[in-house]
């Protein structure tokens, strides 16, 4: 029964090594969206003419598109950086330690994932933040057309607020 054990024991310890799919398909999906942000950055700074010799009235629609392209622009920048943690997060719990961050020395305290529970905490930060600005970008659209809109407008920065707050808070 000891060989039989000691062999189910090297095949269970190797099934961790099925992790490896979620890491390389959040790499690459990670790297996907930092091409896909940068690249709409550019479409918006070759487009940063127009704004030049607009009038006033299409200057003022121009300056809230472009405000709500920059964040939406952030916006795909931290769900690339998602990616990236959630990828070098599960490669650290479940594969093997990065060595080569280790001997940079330039090793973030972002990257350092000891548990599950780091991990989800760090991704969690990342996702409230996503939400705030998602939020940001859709208040700029935003029209009001009773008292009852600004309500809910006033309700929902309030939800933010409270959010980054306790968010804050869990940290410390």
């Amino acid at each position: 029964m000891s060989g039989l054990e000691k062999y189910f024991e090297k095949l269970l310890w190797s099934s961790r090594l099925m992790v490896l799919a979620a890491v390389v398909s959040s790499l690459l999906l990670s790297l996907m969206l930092f091409v896909i942000t940068a690249i709409d950055v550019t479409n918006l700074i070759a487009h940063a003419s127009d704004y030049v010799g607009a009038t006033v009235e299409v200057k003022k629609a121009l300056k809230i598109e472009m405000v709500a392209h920059t964040v939406g622009s952030i916006d795909g920048f931290l769900l690339a950086t998602i990616l990236l943690i959630f990828a070098l997060g599960l490669y650290e719990l479940f594969i093997s330690d990065i060595d080569e961050a280790k001997e940079s020395g330039r090793s973030s305290k972002v990257l350092v994932i000891n548990s599950l529970d780091d991990l989800k905490s760090k991704l969690a930060k990342v996702i409230l933040m996503i939400l705030v600005v998602t939020f940001f970008e859709v208040s700029l659209s935003m029209t009001f057309v009773g008292a009852l809109d600004l309500v809910y407008f006033a309700l929902g920065i309030l939800m933010v607020s409270l959010a980054l707050y306790f968010g804050s808070k869990s940290s410390h």
